[in-house]
């Protein structure tokens, strides 16, 4: 079976413009996980035991079984950092709820290098068309797979689980954690920061997320934030791919701020920051405890903007649906060969992709 005939968009040559409010939304629930990955340290270290209470694992390691990639331990570690849209709670004003999982509207592969003083981010689009595996839900019921199926349908019709066994199918890497993120915790997370410093080349001026920042320096709350890497209509060519050019410039600078900010002089800050990054996510459950958390942050610690690579998962438009982008084989296999190997990812495999030309790139920058 295949959905790329479902939805399609003919005739115009154009790629989309319009996305619903919970595609538009969904985007930032990934970069904000991301920024709870990445910006490490021991800042969870001031917290009272009580904070356990607000974490919520999945058990992914069950839920999939022996049928994975190799665990390959040489000191590296790769994370699923996913974003969900459901409409559940507080959530509920980004959208209507259906009653599903939602969908895995951005998702991000993060590979920590030996050593963890660097790493590489590869952000697949969710639009990418995959050869989707059979799945197992949290139910025990079975998911056919299904070919050529759009990426963030894996998480919408199985989960977390889902998603990661077609991550570890498309990249042949084993997801040692998984991390989701809602919209509610990305914005008081922000918000507990003091806000995230910005430079924009150029103003923004977005109806569809409502955000308006004339050029120059802003520190953006946390509504103003999520306004920030919804849009794409009032930046380059407004696609897709060129918004995530925008969320990987907006998680760089969420990584210095935190980098930056006094935490360690206010016991309440502290305490505050971890409270809200602990309801903020959904872990694996290996990570599913204030200590586990407290162990895995430490590790990243010395990881700042700089030692932190972003790309997006080769790709090209698929020439019978302007909605869809297929991944370019040999680069991909690129980028997963060097993930595996532990090594840089080549300069040269974002060459030739729809990608690397969203034309968004220098629009926002941290400041």
């Amino acid at each position: 079976m295949s959905d790329r005939n479902s939805g399609r968009i003919r005739g115009s040559g154009q790629r989309r413009r319009k996305a619903s409010a919970r595609r538009r939304a969904a985007t930032v629930v990934a970069w904000s996980a991301a920024g709870l990955v990445l910006v490490g340290g021991s800042g969870l270290g001031y917290v009272y035991f009580k904070l356990d209470g607000n974490i919520r694992g999945v058990d992914i390691n069950a839920m999939l079984g022996r049928d994975r990639p190799a665990n390959v331990d040489n000191g590296s570690e790769d994370i699923l950092v996913l974003g969900s849209d459901s409409r559940a709670g507080a959530n509920a004003s980004y959208g209507k709820s259906d009653g599903t999982n939602g969908r895995s509207d951005t998702a991000m592969v993060v590979h920590v290098y030996k050593g963890h003083k660097t790493a590489s981010v590869v952000s697949i689009p969710r639009d990418t068309l995959v050869d989707r595996p059979d799945c197992t839900d949290s139910k025990g019921n079975t998911i056919p797979g299904q070919q050529l199926s759009m990426f963030n349908a894996a998480y919408e019709v199985g989960g977390p689980a889902c998603a990661v066994k077609t991550v570890e199918q498309m990249s042949g890497i084993r997801m040692d954690h998984y991390i989701e993120v809602d919209f509610t915790g990305f914005k008081k997370l922000i918000n507990e920061l003091g806000g995230v410093k910005i430079t924009t080349a150029q103003s923004i001026d977005d109806p569809k997320s409502h955000l308006k920042l004339a050029a120059g320096t802003h520190t953006l709350d946390g509504e103003q934030s999520l306004a920030l890497v919804r849009t794409r209509h009032g930046v380059g060519d407004g696609s897709d791919l060129g918004r995530i050019q925008l969320q990987q410039a907006f998680i760089k600078a969420l990584i210095e701020q935190v980098k930056s900010i006094g935490v360690f002089s206010s016991p309440k800050k502290l305490y505050d920051l971890a409270d809200t990054a602990t309801k903020a996510i959904t872990p694996d459950s290996q990570l599913a405890s204030v200590n586990a958390l407290i162990g895995f942050a430490d590790g990243l610690q010395h990881l700042g903007a700089k030692d932190v690579h972003m790309i997006t998962l080769p790709v090209r438009y698929d020439p019978a649906d302007p909605n869809r982008v297929l991944a370019l084989p040999a680069a991909s296999q690129q980028v997963w060969t060097a993930l595996k190997q532990d090594k840089p990812i080549p300069a040269s495999v974002t060459r030739d992709s729809a990608g690397d030309k969203g034309a968004a790139h220098s629009v926002v920058s941290g400041d």
